[in-house]
């Protein structure tokens, strides 16, 4: 008898450098947050440290998210991280965490959070919530969800809850001008133009990519994506020891920004956004 060997498909991924994601960081993310070089290092270094500690061992390379949940940054920083080398810092843009103060609002929760299919993203519909906003952005939205999380709130004796860690565009006539400062029910609201480039490249979409390969496309991939190479799938949420905001992280009001046409409603899929 002859047997045959298994072979698997390889997912077919663009080979995109590193430069070119950041180039088209650049190009397309708006606002972006200038790191000097020393910041840059600080990050990585931190994210190094967190993985560590989470006892997670990058096995290959691949695109990393990092934000600091500071009040005074209010930021994220997207890296390539490479076993055995230096990470390699590829842009940066302003984000809204958690503000505790009333019901229903947590800290965003800092830790390593897995990007998979135990908890499917899915897309903003389009539709204003109960506030009168598009929670989760304009229609078509990547929403990014990342489960259910431990975060601290302060409406009950024991000040820790459950939450629904999700990434995700905003309103953006009203929302999306206050990044850089602490907003959100817990979640992590990004730019939609930040949101758009990990969605178009699948930066965070290491195991959709698997599943699209080796089962079926989830429906909330993109059909125009470009798979990139060293996909990611970890969020790694810190916070920093600051007394002041420095110079690189700009308030919310002096944030260069473009908006994005909302559509008329969005309540996005059964939950309110945070």
């Amino acid at each position: 008898m002859i047997v045959m060997p298994l072979v698997c498909s390889i997912p077919a991924f663009a080979q995109v450098s590193p430069d070119e994601v950041a180039r088209a960081f650049r190009l397309e993310v708006s606002p972006a947050l200038l790191l000097p070089d020393e910041e840059q290092e600080r990050y990585a270094n931190l994210a190094l440290r967190t993985l560590q500690t989470a006892g997670i061992v990058l096995l290959g390379p691949q695109y990393i998210l990092v934000v600091d949940r500071h009040v005074k940054v209010q930021a994220a920083m997207l890296y390539w991280m490479s076993p055995g080398a230096p990470p390699i810092y590829v842009g940066a843009s302003p984000v809204s965490t958690g503000r505790v103060g009333q019901f229903d609002h947590f800290e965003t929760p800092t830790g390593v959070f897995a990007h998979n299919l135990n908890n499917p993203d899915f897309r903003a519909e389009g539709t204003k919530n109960a506030n009168g906003i598009l929670g989760y952005g304009a229609k078509g939205m990547r929403v990014y969800d990342f489960g259910w999380q431990q975060a601290r709130q302060g409406w009950t004796k024991q000040g820790v809850s459950e939450m629904r860690l999700q990434m995700h565009a905003t309103d953006p006539y009203t929302l999306e001008p206050k990044l850089g400062s602490p907003q959100s029910k817990g979640c992590i609201r990004i730019a939609a133009t930040f949101n758009q480039l990990i969605d178009r490249l699948g930066l965070l979409d290491a195991d959709y990519e698997l599943a699209a390969d080796l089962v079926s496309t989830p429906w909330v991939l993109r059909r125009d994506r470009t798979p990139t190479y060293g996909a990611g799938r970890y969020l790694i949420v810190v916070e920093t020891l600051r007394d002041t905001r420095p110079a690189w992280s700009s308030t919310p009001s002096a944030v260069r920004h473009f908006g994005t046409e909302p559509s008329p409603r969005d309540t996005g899929r059964g939950s309110m956004p945070r």
